[in-house]
């Protein structure tokens, strides 16, 4: 089954969707189903100062007094998911040569372990994504090997994203066709899952006895 998940590394409720979505996803791999995950690009403040700024400066230019209240409930559903989100620690920067690295680490079959990483750093230890040193030593970390590509596919699949029509994240898109919005529960990201396999007739083999023996590519169980 074809996933894309379109997000942003700026945005708190991205890292608890794909952390969510994860564990979901791989109750759906116990099963006996294949997920092809896809991380894509969402540019929640492309116009933000590579140089940085905290990221609460940047929030309350934009919300107000607002901020404090949101950054507790988002904090909160945070730590109920065994995430650290620091708010007072974030810095507000570009994510686009984020993004690219995403993009790179997918090419390596590691876009998801990437992201994750990239997520850590933004929101838990205030590290500039748009600092290519810190990049470089967040892409050893995770073990990409950073091409310097990428740059390409991430405007054309910012551009299909605004074809799309999409203007808020996170959105995981099944099979090009099927699309859940925000970070939504567990369950509820499994019963997508399942409905979207049903659908589209991917739905794993229940297995309903212990596996007994017999052959698998020529070696018989003796």
């Amino acid at each position: 089954m074809k996933v894309e998940i379109f997000s942003d590394v700026a945005c708190p409720w991205c890292y608890i969707g794909h952390v969510r979505f994860g564990r979901a996803a791989e109750r759906f791999r116990a099963k006996g189903g294949t997920l092809d995950v896809t991380m894509r690009p969402f540019q929640l403040n492309p116009d933000a100062s590579p140089e940085g700024e905290p990221l609460v400066s940047a929030l309350e230019r934009k919300f107000g007094a607002n901020v404090e209240q949101m950054s507790v409930r988002v904090t909160a559903a945070a730590s109920a998911e065994g995430l650290d989100v620091r708010f007072d620690r974030a810095i507000s920067a570009p994510t686009f040569e984020a993004h690219r690295l995403i993009e790179v680490a997918g090419r390596q079959g590691l876009g998801e372990e990437m992201a994750d990483r990239l997520f850590r750093a933004y929101f838990a230890e205030g590290v500039n994504v748009a600092d290519p040193a810190a990049l470089a030593g967040l892409a050893a970390e995770a073990g990409v090997d950073d091409t310097g590509e990428g740059a390409a596919e991430v405007r054309e699949q910012l551009g299909r994203a605004r074809r799309l029509g999409i203007s808020g994240v996170p959105l995981f898109l099944f099979e090009e066709q099927f699309a859940v919005s925000g970070a939504q529960p567990e369950e509820t990201f499994a019963a997508a899952i399942d409905e979207v396999a049903a659908r589209t007739g991917q739905t794993p083999i229940v297995q309903l006895a212990d596996q007994g023996d017999g052959c698998d590519d020529g070696y018989c169980a003796v």
